[in-house]
C-alpha cells in the first residue's frame, strides 16, 4: 500500500531524460543549457506575437486563441526569468519544483496548438503580399517555441531513482495533456446548441466539466505542497482520478459520436447535412465542425487518461 505523502516528492522507475542544469539564483542563471533555453523562448513567442500585430493578421476566435497563446507564453516566460535571476524561487508562492516544468509543459501545448491552427485556419487563406510574409514567419517562430518548451520538458523531466517533484513525472505531464484537451473542448462546445435537451450529451459535457476539475485540483495541490490537506492519501486520490477519468470518458466516447452523427439519435453524420456550415471559408467554426473536433479531442483525452492510469503503478511515493 503506497506511503501518505506530506509533500509531492516521489521515486520514479521512468526511462530517463536528460540531466536538469542547476538553477542558480544570480544572472549566471542565463547562462546555463536551461537558460539559454528560456531566452530562446522568449525571444521566438515575442518576435511571433510581434510579427502578426504589426499587420494585423489575427481575425476570429481562431487569431485570438494564437494570440493569446504567444503573448501568455512570453508573459510567463519572463517571470521565470526574473524569479531565476533574482533568486526568488524560496519566496515564489508555488512549489519550484513542480510549477516551471508544468508551465513548460502548458506552453509547448499552446505553441503546439498555435503552430497548427493559425496556418491552417488564417496563413492559407491569406493573399500574398507583406501580411502573409509576416504571418508566415510568425508560425516558423512559434514552431521553434514549441519545440524550445517540449526540449525543456524533456531535459526536466523526472529520472530513474531520483526524488522529484510529482508534476516532472509521465502522469504529472498528462494531468497537463488531460486539462489542456478538456480546455479546448469547453471552447467548442461553448454554444449549449451542440448538447441542449440532450441528457445523453448534457452527460458528456459533464464528464469533461468533473474530470477536468479534478486534474486540475490534482496539478494546484501539487503546485502549493498542499497534497496532505486530502481526507485520503494522495496516491489513492491519484488512482481513483485516474480509473474513475477513464470509465467516464470512456462514456462519453460511445454517447457524443453516437448522438451527434447518427442519425436515428437526431445526428448529422455528414457535414453537408448542417445548413450552418459554409463551403468557404469562415473564422466561425462552425456546428458540426464543432462537434467533430470534441470527438477527437474525447478521443485523445481517453488515450491520455488511459496512459496516466497505466504510469501511475509505476511511481513509488516517499514521505518528505
Amino acid at each position: 500500500m503506497p506511503v501518505t505523502v506530506t509533500r509531492t516528492t516521489i521515486t520514479t522507475t521512468t526511462t530517463s531524460g536528460l540531466g536538469s542544469p542547476t538553477i542558480l539564483g544570480s544572472p549566471r542563471a542565463l547562462t546555463q543549457p536551461l537558460g539559454l533555453l528560456r531566452l530562446l523562448q522568449l525571444f521566438s513567442t515575442c518576435v511571433a506575437f510581434s510579427l502578426v500585430a504589426s499587420v494585423g493578421a489575427w481575425q476570429g476566435f481562431m487569431g485570438n486563441w494564437c494570440m493569446f497563446a504567444w503573448c501568455f507564453c512570453f508573459a510567463m516566460t519572463l517571470l521565470i526569468i526574473i524569479v531565476e535571476v533574482a533568486g526568488l524561487q524560496p519566496r515564489f508562492p508555488l512549489s519550484w519544483r513542480n510549477f516551471p516544468i508544468t508551465y513548460a509543459c502548458y506552453a509547448a501545448l499552446f505553441c503546439l496548438s498555435a503552430s497548427v491552427i493559425y496556418p491552417t485556419t488564417i496563413v492559407q487563406f491569406m493573399p500574398a503580399g507583406r501580411s502573409r510574409d509576416h504571418a508566415i514567419a510568425a508560425v516558423v517562430f512559434s514552431c521553434i517555441a514549441c519545440v524550445a518548451y517540449a526540449t525543456e520538458v524533456a531535459w526536466t523531466r523526472a529520472r530513474p531513482g531520483e526524488i522529484t517533484g510529482y508534476m516532472a513525472t509521465v502522469p504529472g505531464l498528462l494531468k497537463v495533456v488531460e486539462t489542456f484537451v478538456a480546455c479546448i473542448i469547453f471552447a467548442f462546445i461553448v454554444d449549449p446548441y451542440l448538447y441542449k435537451y440532450k441528457a445523453a450529451l448534457e452527460w458528456c459535457v459533464a464528464v469533461y466539466a468533473i474530470c477536468f476539475i479534478l486534474a486540475a485540483v490534482a496539478i494546484l495541490l501539487n503546485l502549493g505542497d498542499c497534497t496532505n490537506m486530502l481526507p485520503i492519501p494522495f496516491p489513492t486520490f491519484l488512482s481513483g482520478l485516474a480509473l474513475l477519468s477513464v470509465l467516464f470518458y470512456a462514456s462519453a466516447m460511445v454517447l457524443w459520436p453516437l448522438y451527434q452523427f447518427d442519425e436515428k439519435y437526431g445526428g448529422q453524420p455528414q457535414r453537408r447535412m448542417d445548413s450552418n456550415c459554409p463551403n468557404h471559408h469562415s473564422y466561425r467554426v462552425c456546428a458540426w465542425d464543432a462537434r467533430l473536433a470534441v470527438a477527437i479531442l474525447t478521443a485523445i483525452n481517453l488515450l491520455a487518461y488511459v496512459a496516466d492510469l497505466v504510469y501511475s503503478a509505476h511511481l513509488v511515493f516517499v514521505r518528505v
